[in-house]
């Protein structure tokens, strides 16, 4: 068993960190808002009022933050936990940031004789109240392995995607940019039928029964259909955070990629119609709206 570490306990973060109690590890956490820690200290773990506490020495810190600024804030800045974490430490990076800042933080702990693991999930809230969520992970093959049974505590699947710290923030950035595709492309289909008298659910049924029938599309088309309620799983802004950082590692390899520019614009436009706290799903109230119709928006 481990000495962990957990630094964000957002509506991902909590249920991870829970996964990782239950699987019998020591765990330490800290989060800026104090009281979302309050059921996982019922369940046994100490609550620290620094992200620099929420490191034993040698032992492994996960993070689970909303940004590069975040995550650079908690490792680097004034009470971080990097120097603290020391030699043979493993800080175990599992939020969607940019494969830059993987490979900086990666150098930074080498270093120090400390290790950095990249470890993006895929999977909603539910998902990792379960511990079902879909893991990439990157980095050096020993710290890889120590980080293993702690990721497999949290994920019903881990995927190796080798020793580049940032190829794993590639790959989710890379999925997180085809879902808000996918959103886009049944907004448009699903709006397309509606004017012309097609039940929006019943197109649904039939392509997630049919040709569609795979779990992306059979978890957001009744969402599209059906309209956005008020359940935040996904923020419009974090989508939009990751579209560009999609939009930006593309630049650079020198891959032009013209749906980035799409989803792009039309998360934009959401959000300046005071839509950035909603979930990501609700980009499809755009297409309706778009087209002259009045937006669905589920009661759920």
């Amino acid at each position: 068993m481990e000495a962990v570490g957990f630094i964000g306990l957002g509506s991902m973060g909590e249920p991870m960190a829970a996964k990782v109690l239950k699987a019998g590890h020591t765990l330490t956490v800290y989060n800026r808002t104090a009281d979302k820690a309050r059921d996982l200290v019922e369940q046994g773990a100490k609550l620290v009022q620094s992200a620099e506490l929420a490191a034993t020495a040698g032992g492994i810190v996960i993070t689970m933050v909303a940004n590069d600024r975040a995550l650079e804030d908690v490792t680097l800045g004034p009470g971080g936990f990097g120097e603290r974490l020391g030699r043979g430490g493993l800080h175990l990076s599992m939020a969607t940031v940019s494969p830059d800042l993987s490979r900086r933080l990666a150098a930074w702990h080498a270093e120090r004789g400390s290790h950095y693991v990249a470890a993006p999930v895929f999977g909603r809230p539910p998902a990792a109240a379960a511990g079902k969520l879909w893991i990439m992970y990157s980095g050096a093959s020993a710290a890889k392995q120590r980080a293993k049974p702690l990721l497999n505590a949290m994920g019903q699947g881990v995927f190796d995607f080798g020793e580049d710290p940032g190829a794993a923030n590639i790959v989710k950035i890379s999925g997180n940019f085809l879902m808000s595709c996918v959103i886009e492309s049944l907004a448009e289909a699903f709006t397309v039928g509606e004017k012309n008298g097609i039940d929006r659910q019943a197109m649904s049924d039939m392509f997630t029964q049919t040709i569609f029938a795979c779990p992306l599309y059979q978890s957001y088309s009744p969402l599209v259909a059906a309209g956005p309620g008020d359940k935040v799983a996904f923020s419009m802004h974090l989508g939009l955070k990751d579209v560009k950082l999609m939009l930006e590692t593309a630049e650079q390899a020198g891959v032009p990629i013209p749906f980035g520019s799409v989803v792009h614009d039309r998360i934009v436009s959401a959000i300046a119609r005071g839509r950035g706290d909603k979930d990501w799903i609700a980009m499809s109230l755009n297409v309706s709206e778009d087209a002259g119709l009045e937006p669905k928006k589920s009661s759920a």
